[in-house]
């Protein structure tokens, strides 16, 4: 693909209070991500991270600013058709897994596939597929409620990709997890944007999750920070960290 995946210029989001001055959570933010990357956002609760990804993801509208997926205007889309571009090109993943408690994995896996309206019969060889990507073949059969924290955050994943997304959004992935379960996703999210060249975008608070060694993270010109993630010139309280190359 030629060009950036997603361009982020000049983005703005005012909440009304109902005072006299509106709340600002994001301020003149721009922003570049390549096909393949992984860009994480590190800040405290209540810094904007999660409104950052509701405006990736067209989940939310911006105040000023555009974003561009694939050189196209994100906001100049219909609701509806922004509706049908989420379904079909973005993937989200949460600190809760939110996953359908009645259905086995292998069926929560493949729900977004359903959504559109495809078969079970149709959707199955994929859905198991990304669950044997993901470790969990032997799990297919298996609701959440018998699955471990580690694994149903990685069926959460697997649900994620199920549409080939182009991108997936994950908002603290990992911050339902203990540090021992924690480190294999972090490992996981990684193989997976090298082997499969996944984009990923991530907000999270957990500084362990942005792989900041300097020798893995050589500047680039698209990159608004550098080699390591640092205070950026946006937000006061949010570092983007640059992708791996």
């Amino acid at each position: 693909m030629d060009g950036p995946l997603l361009t982020v210029d000049n983005l703005v989001k005012r909440y009304d209070t109902g005072g006299d001055e509106p709340l600002t959570v994001l301020e003149d933010l721009s922003m570049t991500v390549q096909e393949g990357d992984i860009v994480a956002v590190v800040g405290e609760s209540g810094t904007g991270k999660s409104t950052l990804l509701h405006l990736l993801g067209a989940l939310d509208r911006p105040t000023a600013g555009t974003v561009r997926f694939e050189g196209e205007d994100l906001f100049a889309k219909s609701d509806d058709a922004l509706a049908a571009f989420r379904n079909r090109a973005i993937g989200f993943v949460f600190q809760f897994h939110h996953l359908l408690p009645e259905f086995t994995a292998l069926e929560n896996v493949a729900m977004p596939a359903l959504i559109q309206h495809r078969s079970m019969d149709d959707v199955t060889p994929r859905a198991r597929e990304l669950l044997d990507l993901l470790g969990l073949a032997d799990r297919a059969d298996h609701r959440p409620g018998t699955l471990s924290g580690g694994e149903k955050q990685r069926v959460a994943i697997a649900r994620a990709l199920m549409n080939e997304p182009a991108l997936v959004l994950m908002d603290e992935p990992t911050g339902n997890l203990d540090a021992r379960t924690a480190e294999p996703m972090h490992q996981e999210i990684e193989r997976l944007s090298r082997d499969i060249d996944q984009t990923f975008v991530l907000a999270t608070h957990d500084p362990s999750l942005t792989w900041t060694q300097p020798t893995r993270w050589p500047p680039r010109p698209q990159c608004p920070i550098g080699s390591r993630a640092r205070r950026d010139r946006w937000m006061k309280r949010i570092w983007f960290v640059c992708p791996i190359s």
